[in-house]
């Protein structure tokens, strides 16, 4: 299949992003599929770092990198990605290599309990901060559930305000879908 997947996209421009030594930031971890995926990329010498509010979620991720023998890759933090930029050491700022994001909500988990604009946006402005020079920000943002669409439309319009000379930003939606499918949000840091 020529046309990938969102969320495959998504990860095959982090990892294009990210190489030994790298550091990354999986923003909502979920059920840590994306934190392995991150883990496996920056490799011994690297650090991932891994936001969620859900303490599930963290021992959801925790378990799955102890399974995978990369728990030493990774510092979990059981915290809202909003507070990433202070969450992370100094030395990160302008180093990070690739920050990947899902929005809505935790997969096996409470429906009701979703990302929002309110904390998203900040963590978005954020992880642009934390970004080296050629990183990369991806966003696979799920509108179909009740504030999803809300979400939608506030990342679509935060992404619509960055400043191009420093920062090259695309949208890969599917268009000829009866639901709401997933899409996703890429941003590369030119400068």
């Amino acid at each position: 299949m020529l046309l990938e997947k969102p969320l495959d996209y998504a990860k095959r421009l982090a990892g294009a992003a990210l190489g030994a030594g790298a550091l990354a930031v999986d923003a909502t971890v979920g059920n840590g599929h994306d934190t392995l995926f991150l883990a496996e990329r920056v490799g011994a010498s690297g650090r991932v770092f891994g936001f969620d509010v859900q303490p599930e979620a963290v021992a959801r991720t925790r378990s799955r990198l102890e399974a995978a023998g990369l728990a030493g890759r990774v510092t979990l933090f059981e915290r809202g990605h909003e507070a990433m930029r202070t969450a992370l050491p100094p030395e990160a700022v302008g180093r990070v290599r690739a920050v990947m994001f899902n929005l809505g909500y935790l997969p096996g988990g409470d429906k009701t309990r979703i990302t929002r604009p309110g904390t998203t946006l900040p963590a978005l402005t954020a992880a642009l901060d934390l970004l080296a020079p050629g990183g990369v920000l991806t966003v696979v943002v799920y509108g179909g559930h009740p504030g999803g669409a809300e979400e939608s439309d506030a990342v679509t319009a935060w992404a619509e305000t960055l400043e191009p000379g420093r920062f090259r930003a695309l949208a890969y939606r599917p268009v000829n879908r009866r639901n709401t499918p997933p899409w996703l949000l890429a941003v590369e840091k030119t400068g």
